[in-house]
C-alpha cells in the first residue's frame, strides 16, 4: 500500500459524498477524483427499465472506473503524491449484486475482480450513512432528471446494501479504516465546526 494518504468517501446516492470530497480535497490541497455519472448513456434507460439495462450500465461504470484509478490514482499515489476520491471502487459490487441476476451476475463478478483485486486501496473511507428521508431531499435538491426515476423503494434498499458492503470492506480490506460519519446529524456543509471534526478524525486514522 502507498505511504501517501488515499482518502476514499462512500455512502448512499444523495448522501453528499462529492461534496464532502471536495472539501477535504480543498482543504488539504489534494488532488479530487470525482466519479462519472451523468456522462453513463445507459443512466436513463437503466432507471425505466433496471432488468433489461443493468449489465450494460454496470459494465460501463466498471469500466469508466477502472480507466479513472489507472490514469488519476495509481500514478499519483506511485509518485507519493496524496489523493481524495468521491468514490470506492467497491460500490460497483454493491450495486451490481442488487441489479443482476444469475450468469450475468457471475460474469459480472468475475470481471470486477480481474479488474480491480491488484488496485490500490483505500487508507481510509469516510462512510456518510444517511436515512431515507434525507437521501431523498438531497436528491430532489439536486435535480438530475434521469434520478427522478429512481422509487423509494430501491433507495432503501441501497442503504441497506452499504451498511453490509462496509461490514464486507473492513474484512475484505483490514488495512483500510473506515470512518462513519452521520448524515442525518451532522451538516459539514452548513456548520464549518462539523466539517473541522471530520478533517481532525481523518487525519487522526491517516497519521
Amino acid at each position: 500500500m502507498s505511504h501517501a494518504p488515499y482518502i476514499a468517501v462512500e455512502g448512499p446516492i444523495g448522501a453528499g459524498k462529492t461534496t464532502l470530497a471536495t472539501m477535504l480535497a480543498e482543504a488539504w490541497g489534494y488532488p479530487l477524483v470525482k466519479e462519472i455519472v451523468e456522462e453513463n448513456p445507459f443512466l436513463d434507460k437503466f432507471y425505466q427499465d433496471m432488468d433489461d439495462w443493468s449489465f450494460q450500465l454496470e459494465m460501463f461504470f466498471l469500466c469508466n472506473r477502472y480507466k479513472q484509478l489507472e490514469d488519476a490514482v495509481i500514478p499519483r499515489l506511485a509518485a507519493g503524491q496524496a489523493i481524495v476520491s468521491d468514490y470506492h471502487i467497491y460500490k460497483n459490487l454493491i450495486f451490481s449484486e442488487r441489479t443482476l441476476k444469475g450468469v450475468k451476475r457471475d460474469k459480472y463478478r468475475h470481471i470486477y475482480h480481474v479488474l480491480t483485486d491488484d488496485l490500490p486501496k483505500p487508507n481510509v473511507i469516510v462512510y456518510i450513512r444517511a436515512s431515507l428521508d434525507v437521501l431523498l431531499e438531497r436528491i430532489a435538491k439536486r435535480g438530475r432528471p434521469f434520478e427522478d426515476e429512481m422509487s423509494t423503494a430501491y433507495l432503501q434498499q441501497l442503504i441497506e446494501d452499504y451498511d453490509t458492503a462496509m461490514s464486507q470492506l473492513a474484512e475484505r480490506e483490514p488495512d483500510t479504516i473506515i470512518l462513519p460519519i452521520d448524515g442525518d446529524s451532522v451538516d459539514f456543509v452548513a456548520d464549518r465546526g462539523e466539517f473541522d471534526k471530520i478533517v481532525a478524525r481523518v487525519k487522526e486514522c491517516i497519521r
